[in-house]
């Protein structure tokens, strides 16, 4: 029996009386974006009783629906109910620990058009590594070793995808470069009382491998949920690389029929319940980041506090917006680029209706991590590294660059997690929570599924983001150690 998790939130909610610091889209609202008082009582009182009929209740302004808030009350019959996992508050709108969150999605919007390439030599990506206090190297990146090495993109984004007796080119369609939307305060207002936009991206006129933060945040626009995972899964089921043996087999030391003789995995310790338990686990870890998102923390969105502070600085209203943003170095050059403070969208509709805190796209991706690197040995090397070419119709040899299976799983959790904030729609610290609360759920259903083999079985042993070394027992019983 797991306790239940501690529902702290960063008490914007009740800090300010017209809940301008949390997630208002779609209700009722003025023009300003201040919520009806009414409209937001009957989210919590739906929020409280988790009856459908109350959350039908619920006043609508524009043509869009409310993403799927009753969906924190599921519950889930392996590993750990979504109510069970903790995630720390979110800083607050009116606290120094936003800035570095709101500065960094602001430089996101002006760089979205910068080549991953070319960030050594860009005037642009300089400045704005300079105002974060991080290197040219490391902007946008990551916290781990394979975050920091290496192209900035993963290799599981690039190379071929098998499929059945073909292969899939990751070759997309991507928005032609400059278009931002909701950069006037009408379009904003529109926008978030609900209404669907008319406009629509307008894209390159062929598909191209992903160059940049516009190109990857047009990619997690339209994935399902475990796509690039079960990409890179088929990849590694696939892999010429000389130390893995036996492709038809979980790639894993700890494989009981890898160096059998008489018997392969399929059913089990194979690809099909490889493949299988990447989907199950992206639908626990959904359950519990919507519950966070809307029992909980119910934080307003990256477009929404760009609201706040341009009507703060334009002198429109006054909202407790910290200091420190209102001085970004980067919120200015917005305005100068665009004639607004609003922060510019990659998606003509913005962000989709459900609150911030923490990020689906994230916590799907840490649970699917850990299934990933419990069923493919992260020690491996992968071969045949690849990077787009300049025009982004091919890719050429990557040199020097031999990366761990682990550590381009843990680059690919953080790239399409990261997508959504180069959208403008989420901060880091929803990717970061995010990520670590998906891992939560991928390792508690680990723990369950552990337990039934009939195998001689060691248990599950893989590193996780924070560089613990984590080895479940074939019981379930799990010890982290130092790595």
């Amino acid at each position: 029996m797991r306790p239940l998790a501690s529902g702290k939130s960063n008490g914007d909610e009740t800090a300010f009386p017209n809940r301008i610091g949390c997630f208002v889209k779609g209700l009722p609202q003025n023009r300003y974006g201040e919520v009806q008082p009414a409209a937001y009582e009957a989210l919590l009182t739906a929020m409280a009783s988790g009856k459908f009929s109350d959350f039908e209740r619920i006043p609508r302004a524009g043509g869009r629906r409310l993403s799927n808030p009753q969906s924190a009350y599921a519950f889930h019959l392996e590993g750990g109910d979504p109510h069970t996992f903790d995630i720390p508050p979110a800083p607050s709108i009116a606290s120094e620990d936003m800035h570095f969150d709101a500065a960094e999605i602001y430089w996101q919007a002006l760089c979205r058009d910068v080549p991953f390439a070319d960030y050594a030599k860009s005037q642009l990506i300089a400045r704005a590594a300079k105002d974060l206090g991080v290197t040219v190297q490391s902007i946008f990146r990551g916290p781990t070793k394979g975050d920091q090495t290496g192209p900035y993109l993963s290799q599981f984004l690039l190379k071929p995808i098998p499929y059945g007796a073909g292969r899939i080119e990751q070759r997309y369609n991507v928005p032609i470069p400059g278009i931002d939307f909701m950069t006037t305060i009408g379009e904003w207002s529109q926008i978030q009382a609900g209404f669907v936009p008319w406009l629509g991206a307008t894209y390159q006129p062929a598909p191209r491998f992903i160059l940049n933060g516009r190109d990857l945040a047009e990619y997690v626009h339209y994935d399902f949920a475990y796509q690039a995972y079960l990409s890179a899964a088929l990849i590694l089921v696939n892999a010429n690389a000389k130390s893995i043996t036996n492709c038809n087999q979980f790639k894993s030391g700890n494989n009981p029929y890898r160096f059998s003789t008489v018997e392969e995995g399929f059913v089990t310790f194979g690809p099909a319940e490889a493949a299988d338990w990447l989907g199950r686990v992206s639908t626990a870890a959904l359950k519990a980041a919507y519950c966070q998102k809307w029992m909980t923390h119910r934080r307003i969105r990256p477009e929404a506090l760009g609201g706040l502070i341009h009507q703060t600085l334009t002198g429109t209203r006054q909202y407790p917006v910290h200091a420190s943003i209102l001085e970004s170095a980067a919120v200015h050059e917005v305005f100068e680029r665009h004639g607004s403070y609003l922060l510019p969208q990659t998606y003509p509709e913005g962000c989709p209706m459900h609150p911030s805190y923490p990020s689906g796209h994230a916590a799907v991706a840490g649970a699917c991590s850990a299934i990933l690197k419990a069923c493919f040995d992260g020690y491996m090397l992968l071969p045949g590294c690849v990077e787009p070419a300049p025009d982004g119709v091919s890719l050429v040899p990557c040199q020097d660059f031999a990366p761990t299976v682990g550590d381009e799983i843990d680059k690919l959790a953080f790239n399409v997690s990261m997508g959504r904030d180069w959208a403008g729609i989420h901060y880091r610290s929803d990717t970061i929570a995010g990520l670590k609360l998906g891992e939560d759920v991928g390792i508690s259903i680990l723990q369950d599924l552990a337990q039934t083999y009939s195998e001689d079985f060691p248990g599950f042993s893989f590193q996780r983001f924070s560089g613990v070394r984590i080895h479940i027992a074939p019981d379930g019983e799990t010890v982290e150690t130092s790595s």
